[in-house]
């Protein structure tokens, strides 16, 4: 794995499947900034949450369909996952009748956590903008092969 120094905090971070499961066992604060794609639809799941050490906490800014939101409210039950930081779900608005609203360690954000800054946005808009008027690509562009 990689280890990146940010502030003092030492995170560690992989990638690919093979790379998972022996990272897992050592994460306290689980953070999920993913794309949504086939592969990663429902990851947060029971077989995930059981290999994080008993404990860990959840962080998920990147995609509600990532979560399997049963799964997380048995693994915050029985102890496995101490609690969770959610700022996306399948369904928004959450609904007002889920359980999500009244468990005691889930922290619920309303989609803000990235918040857009005006001047990088219209700096990236004109950039685009002057690179297609150029016959360049511009750029964010999505690889529907990868789906992201």
């Amino acid at each position: 794995p990689w280890t990146t120094f940010l502030k003092g905090l030492r995170i560690k971070h992989v990638y690919g499947n093979d790379a998972l499961n022996g990272f897992l066992n050592h994460t306290d604060v689980l953070v999920c900034l993913l794309p949504l794609t086939d592969s990663t639809h429902g990851l947060l799941n029971r077989d995930l949450f059981a290999q994080l050490p008993v404990g860990s906490f959840l962080i998920n800014p990147g995609r509600g369909d990532h979560l399997n939101e049963q799964d997380l409210l048995q693994a915050l039950n029985s102890g496995q996952i101490s609690g969770a930081l959610l700022d996306v779900f399948s369904v928004e608005p959450l609904p007002d009748t889920h359980p999500f609203w009244s468990h005691p360690r889930v922290v619920i954000t309303p989609h803000i956590a990235a918040k857009s800054l005006i001047e990088e946005s219209v700096g990236q808009i004109v950039a685009n903008i002057t690179a297609v008027q150029s016959g360049r690509l511009p750029t964010g562009l999505i690889d529907r092969q990868s789906g992201y």
